[in-house]
């Protein structure tokens, strides 16, 4: 009975054993992936920010200027694509809006991100755009993979619709959650004005004819949470410029924006607490599963070695034995 008993475990061991790798190398990259109906939304506010009034044509300070950002899943468009891409994709409508200390807009630019639900690399397909242009991304945006590195990424910026790295800078703790921080440096770059401008009549196409040339910079910073790859805060300290032609009336140039933008305090708390609690649903696939399945597997070897060695234990010699039956004797 030991030694069956002892068979038993010794099976369950070896099947713990099997499951704990193919957990964390088979079944997480295949588990761990971004929803296609994702929504999320973020405010981020520069406080005492440079302003241009379009209707002037003159910088002002302004106590606080509002940045809200929305990423919207569109599940049909996914569900379109993955039967071409022949994988797991997630299509993102971004849509950055800016609004003055009145609440009255800036401007507002949209975007179309495609990428792979497993990986966050870029997938390029129909409808990947920038304020209604075409791009064909290529790094990150957003979003870092699960399992962050420590090393640099290649980042997309939508004002130069290009990609550059962003560097790792070290791991810090923010908020006692331990982070990987990286920092991007986007260098003075000419860039189209959006589409959408606060005051009508004043487009792209008018700006141009008189020669006037938008061009942008920004310090971008981010905290990156390494398990889900998630930004839990972020910021910039971002400037635009208005530079030559006719409608700055003789001037070289005019700042249109420059502020350091921040994550507002309740969206940083909310933030957190998404990223905390699936930071534990990753852990569980990489880490506290497999673990646990190799350390239950060791108990039960354990445990099936020492019911087998009982049983082959021999009787000690002192031990009460039964009295022999007598044999039946014949004549």
């Amino acid at each position: 009975m030991r030694r069956k008993a002892g068979l038993i475990l010794l099976a369950l061991a070896v099947c713990c054993a099997a499951l704990s790798p193919l957990l964390r190398w088979y079944a997480f990259p295949r588990l761990a992936k971004i929803p296609a109906n994702e929504y999320q939304t973020m405010v981020l506010e520069a406080k005492n920010a440079t302003l241009l009034d379009y209707g002037t044509m003159t910088a002002r300070t302004v106590p606080e200027v509002t940045i809200v950002q929305t990423l919207k899943g569109d599940v049909a468009a996914s569900e379109k694509i993955e039967k071409t891409a022949g994988r797991d994709v997630v299509v993102w409508d971004g849509l950055s809006y800016v609004q003055g200390p009145d609440g009255k807009m800036v401007s507002k630019v949209p975007e179309r991100y495609i990428f792979d639900a497993h990986t966050q690399e870029p997938v390029h397909a129909t409808g990947e755009t920038v304020d209604g242009d075409p791009v064909r991304r290529t790094g990150i945006e957003f979003k870092w993979p699960f399992l962050t590195q420590k090393r640099d990424y290649e980042y997309f910026d939508a004002q130069t619709r290009t990609s550059a790295p962003i560097h790792y800078q070290g791991t810090r703790t923010f908020r006692g959650l331990t982070v990987y921080y990286f920092e991007q440096t986007v260098p003075w770059t000419e860039v189209a004005l959006p589409r959408t401008m606060p005051v009508a009549g004043i487009t792209p196409e008018t700006v141009a004819r008189t020669g006037t040339t938008r061009w942008y910079t920004t310090v971008r910073r981010f905290w990156v949470e390494p398990v889900t790859g998630a930004p839990v805060y972020g910021e910039e300290i971002h400037r635009e410029e208005l530079r030559g032609g006719s409608l700055l009336g003789g001037r070289a140039k005019v700042t249109a924006f420059a502020g350091h933008v921040k994550m507002r305090e309740d969206y940083i708390e909310h933030t957190l607490s998404v990223v905390k609690s699936n930071r534990t649903l990753v852990l569980l696939l990489t880490s506290y599963l497999p673990w646990g399945l190799l350390l239950l597997s060791a108990l039960l070897l354990a445990l099936s070695l020492g019911l087998e060695a009982r049983a082959r234990r021999p009787a000690r010699p002192d031990a009460p034995t039964e009295p022999a039956r007598p044999q039946p004797v014949s004549a």
